[in-house]
This record gives structure tokens, C-alpha cells and sequence, in this order.
């Protein structure tokens, strides 16, 4: 379970919280542009745009869970259970497989137009990557300076939603996560007017109260609807700092905390990490569950023009700043 969204100030942001009971050990990971990018039914790519994000990488491939290429284009995939619906190969289609996805959109695209026109021929193959990595049930966000869209593989097919929002967290599928947004439409960050009755006085005892009825569950549907209102009234300034700052309070509004959501057998999901990525910039920043500081890796302080993956291990103890 877990949030992504979108963050436009001067620059463009991209990121997301990872909600899981544990981890995979995933790195920050830089795929330079002559990376050998191999795929299983189509042809590999010795040449692609360069990329960074979250990534588990197994016999050096990476397997991204989030991530965001040289030309500002961002992806992230997130937990689909029960609606996701991968096809068996289909002759005249790009066969893709479900942790292929990510580097070969990002690998290929520069704009959400290019991404549009390479859909048209995929099909989201039911190939996993080996017996001990079976394959996660997804859909995707995919954003960039010119907007986002949802994909969302179902038994009906490739579904492309456009997203005004720029937020995705899990189920149900998105079209009717934005239905499920009416609910909320009274909601404002005013103060709020007297609907009630006009003859009757009623007086405003606390600030905060026009956005009474904003669910606070750690549910997706509800995780959904706060971090679309969070993000949509969100105001901040032009700079680095405030915009990084401000997109992770606006994803801390719907962090998992240890032991609120109880998976059974002692086992609970959490946020594992929270995440904003520069895509101007190429600047990807990270916090952890016990690391509250940001910390941040430049792709373009590496060698792009490399072949080989950059990864840079997550520093997850509290790192504390002493002032005296």
C-alpha cells in the first residue's frame, strides 16, 4: 500500500511513500544511458535516457519501484491487488512484463505524448522475473511538467486515465477513487459558512473546520482523498528547500506508523521510506522510517554516459543534529 503524487513550483517534483511490512534492501539507483537494458520479448536497449530512483536490484537489474529520467519524466508502480490482471503473450504487441515497465517507459519517453503513443502497442505480459520474484499485482502513475496518467492492466484490458490530481495510492481502481472525491467536494480550507440553518447562530470554535469530514485511515481510499486535498490546497515558495519540504509534509499527511495497520501473524505495514525527486534537476531525496532526515543523491554529479548501475544503500539510523 502506498501514495504517489506531483508537485509543481518552479521545478517539477515526483515521489511517493512505500508502504510494506518489510524491506527488500532497495537502493537508490542511477541507470547511466548506455546501461544495457535487456527485455524478454522485445529487443534490449543499449541506449536510453539516463534515470534514478528506488530500485531492488537482483543479478544487476533493477527493479524499480519508483523512478525518474534525465528529461523529468517520472513512474512510479503501486499495489493493485485484486484488479490487476496481467494477459499471456500476444503476437504483434509489445510484450512487456510487469518490472520491465518502468525502464522501458522511462528509457524511451521525454513526454507524457510519447508515452500515450508507446501504450498503443503494449501488452503487460503475465512473465515474471524468476520463480523467487513472482510478479506484483500494479498499476502506475506516470507524470512529467506537461501532466499525468494512470495505466492500470485489469481483465478489460490497458486502461489510460488522465489524473488531474497527480495522486495514486491502491484500490479501487482510479476512475473510481475520483468518483469517490465528490464525497468530499463541501470540504474547503476556508473557514467554513453555515449551511446548517440560517436562523440558527452557529459559531466556527477552532480553525481547521472547513475541512471537518477529511478522513484520517490509513485506508487507500481515504489515504487518496487526503493527500488529493493536502496536495491541492498545498502553498508553498519557489525554492528548493520549501518545495522539498512541502511535498514531504504533503506526504507525511498519509504515512503508515508501525503497528496501526496490523497485517496479522505480528507483522505490520508501514512507510518504509518517502521519496521526492527533483525531475528538473535529476536531485532524488529520501527519508526512512527511523531516519527523518533528507537525504539526497544528484544523478548528474555521476557518469551518465557509463554502463554500469550507481547504487547508493539507504541510510536508515536517525541521524540527529546536536546543537549544543
Amino acid at each position: 500500500m502506498c501514495t504517489a503524487l506531483t508537485y509543481q513550483t518552479k521545478d517539477f517534483y515526483f515521489g511517493r511513500n512505500f508502504d510494506l511490512e518489510f524491506s527488500y534492501k532497495e537502493t537508490v539507483t542511477i541507470m547511466p544511458r548506455n546501461f544495457l537494458l535487456p527485455f524478454r520479448e522485445t529487443g534490449d536497449l543499449p541506449n536510453h535516457y539516463a534515470m534514478i530512483g528506488m530500485a531492488y536490484v537482483v543479478e544487476n537489474y533493477p527493479l524499480y519501484y519508483d523512478a525518474v529520467n534525465e528529461k523529468g519524466l517520472g513512474m512510479a508502480g503501486l499495489n493493485f491487488p485484486g484488479n490487476a490482471v496481467y494477459k499471456p503473450r500476444e503476437e504483434g504487441r509489445d510484450n512487456i512484463a510487469p518490472f520491465e515497465f518502468i525502464p522501458w517507459v522511462l528509457g524511451q519517453c521525454a513526454t507524457l505524448a510519447e508515452v500515450r503513443k508507446l501504450l498503443e502497442k503494449i501488452n503487460l505480459a503475465d512473465i515474471c522475473f524468476s520463480r523467487e520474484l513472482p510478479l506484483s499485482p500494479l498499476h502506475w502513475l506516470i507524470a512529467g511538467k506537461d501532466g499525468a496518467i494512470v495505466a492500470e492492466a485489469t481483465d478489460n484490458g490497458l486502461k489510460i486515465y488522465d489524473n488531474p490530481v497527480g495522486v495514486l495510492t491502491n484500490n479501487p481502481p482510479f476512475d473510481t477513487q475520483m468518483l469517490f472525491l465528490s464525497h468530499y467536494r463541501g470540504l474547503t480550507s476556508q473557514p467554513p459558512q453555515n449551511q446548517f440553518c440560517g436562523d440558527l447562530k452557529m459559531e466556527s470554535y477552532s480553525r481547521g473546520m472547513g475541512a471537518m469530514g477529511l478522513p484520517g485511515d490509513p485506508s487507500s481510499a481515504s489515504r487518496f482523498a487526503r493527500a488529493a486535498f493536502t496536495k491541492m490546497n498545498s502553498v508553498s515558495g519557489e525554492s528548493e528547500s520549501e518545495s522539498i519540504s512541502q511535498f514531504f509534509h504533503i506526504l507525511d499527511s498519509v504515512i503508515q506508523q508501525k503497528g496501526c495497520v496490523h497485517l496479522g501473524e505480528g507483522r505490520y505495514q508501514f512507510t518504509i521510506y518517502s521519496a521526492c525527486c527533483n525531475g528538473d534537476k535529476g536531485i532524488y531525496y529520501y527519508k526512512t522510517y527511523e531516519n527523518s532526515q533528507i537525504t539526497a543523491v544528484d544523478m548528474n554529479h555521476e557518469n551518465l554516459e557509463g554502463s554500469n548501475l550507481t547504487l547508493y544503500p539507504l541510510i536508515e539510523s536517525q541521524q540527529i543534529n546536536y546543537q549544543n
